[in-house]
């Protein structure tokens, strides 16, 4: 049997089942196996490592991943796939298909039951552009004990996710992936080697998770809502930002100004300048003025 990530064997498949591509839910399947072998290469999975995938579509990744690993549990929101993946992946008693929603899924209890006997826990998948950074977060937030993640995604969101201070792509979302894990870009990948070629080029991007977080916080809700808050307009200091985000800040501007200056921090800088460290001082700083408050909207 010819493997399914060849543009040949795809279009069978996808033919032989009467599939269409449905733009709501990102479908673009891989026909690159050279791509595919070289993210495997480099997630260092063996007999007794157990996958997490999110959006197998009708195998591609799935098939590879099978082939090297344990056990695999892949995650299919749509329901059309399910017969095709139990068609395409029929020769491998190590998968697990589950047709949910992984944002609604109890991911906690697959890692303790379908992935029980496996020394550890790896993310591997090529995530839908429209939903990379809530399933990411998803997964960070609950704590799950999952080593490692080996992601594919839209290449502006895995510049976004492996960005440092001063420079464009940094922001909120580059200080929460900080947070929970070491992140590096590991290969760029062109649009040609998926079927349909989205809009855009795509990245790899390896997150480790870290044993403690970065940065010592008591609150992460309220950490988290102070590093989005220095991003509301780029532009704009921090000081005008953070007027924005609490309760009747632009009246209490110059307890802001106190509270960012007891932090060591510049109210003339802006947010992109801030490193994660930065942000830890102001939320002690914070947390010393209890007549600022963060709007629940924040």
């Amino acid at each position: 049997m010819k493997d399914i990530a060849t543009v040949g064997r795809t279009k069978q498949i996808l033919n032989d089942h009467g599939f269409t591509f449905k733009k709501s839910l990102g479908q673009n399947f891989l026909v690159d196996l050279n791509v595919i072998r070289e993210v495997l290469d480099k997630a260092d999975i063996t007999d007794r490592t157990g996958i997490i995938e999110v959006g197998p579509g009708i195998g591609s990744l799935t098939e590879q991943l099978a082939k090297r690993a344990g056990k695999v549990v892949a995650y299919e929101i749509d329901q059309r796939l399910i017969p095709v993946l139990e068609d395409t992946l029929s020769p491998y008693d190590n998968v697990e298909v589950v047709n949910e929603d992984i944002l609604k899924a109890d991911v906690m209890t697959t890692i303790s039951e379908s992935l029980a006997g496996c020394d550890e826990v790896i993310v591997v998948a090529n995530l839908p552009y429209y939903i990379t950074t809530p399933i990411l977060m998803h997964f960070l937030e609950q704590n799950l004990p999952i080593e490692r993640y080996y992601v594919m995604m839209q290449k502006e969101v895995g510049e976004r996710i492996s960005a440092g201070p001063n420079s464009k792509s940094y922001g909120s979302l580059s200080i929460a992936i900080d947070y929970y894990t070491e992140a590096r870009v590991v290969q760029n990948v062109p649009k040609s080697v998926f079927m349909p070629p989205p809009n855009v080029d795509s990245i790899i991007v390896e997150m480790v998770r870290r044993k403690t977080p970065k940065v010592d916080v008591d609150d992460e809700v309220l950490f988290f809502k102070l590093t989005r808050g220095a991003f509301g307009q780029r532009r704009k200091t921090i000081l005008n930002n953070y007027s924005n985000i609490f309760e009747n800040g632009k009246e209490k501007k110059e307890a802001l100004h106190q509270m960012l200056e007891q932090a060591g921090i510049d109210p003339r800088r802006r947010g992109e300048s801030l490193s994660i460290e930065d942000f830890a001082k102001i939320y002690q700083s914070a947390r010393s003025f209890p007549d600022l408050k963060v709007s629940d909207g924040a």
